[in-house]
């Protein structure tokens, strides 16, 4: 299957996407750790099905100098042993989040009070933003066919406003 349609050769396409990467610009400057961001990121696109999201966030999580190890394992982050207690909370935030059409309360007490356990107020705002900025950027990734195998990291910081 060949990609739909370049959302970014559009110029209205295009100029929307710039909007849409400011939005997360803002949740990257943001004091949420780059790492956490990353994997919430991978998890919500492997859930998702967005192979060209699945490809960048792996890339990146590399680039950035995780390990094969933990990059491989966040499919299964919950039977891991390497990701900390708040990478955790993080991760069960996005997977509940995520999920919402599958969990019948979406993301449940437990999993808000972990949260709150580990992050602050900028933080829980950061990643509840990307939670939601990510499932949008996987919907179109999968609505207009985008593939997995071609991103170079760092491709995105070429956008401008």
């Amino acid at each position: 299957m060949e990609p739909r349609f370049n959302l970014m050769a559009n110029e209205l396409g295009a100029k929307i996407g710039k909007r849409f990467y400011n939005l997360s610009l803002a949740i990257q400057q943001s004091s949420l750790p780059r790492t956490t961001q990353e994997l919430v990121m991978l998890r919500a696109s492997q859930i998702n099905g967005c192979g060209y999201c699945v490809d960048a966030h792996a890339k990146d999580l590399a680039h950035g100098g995780e390990s094969a190890t933990r990059v491989n394992l966040v499919a299964a982050w919950g039977e891991s042993t390497v990701f900390t207690e708040a990478e955790q909370a993080a991760l069960a935030l996005a997977e509940e989040g995520t999920r919402l059409a599958d969990a019948h309360h979406g993301v449940s007490d437990e999993t808000w009070d972990q949260v709150r356990k580990h992050y602050d107020e900028d933080q829980i705002a950061a990643l509840v933003y990307l939670v939601a900025v990510i499932n949008a950027a996987n919907r179109l990734g999968v609505i207009v066919r985008n593939k997995g195998g071609s991103y170079e990291p760092g491709a995105f910081e070429s956008i401008s406003n």
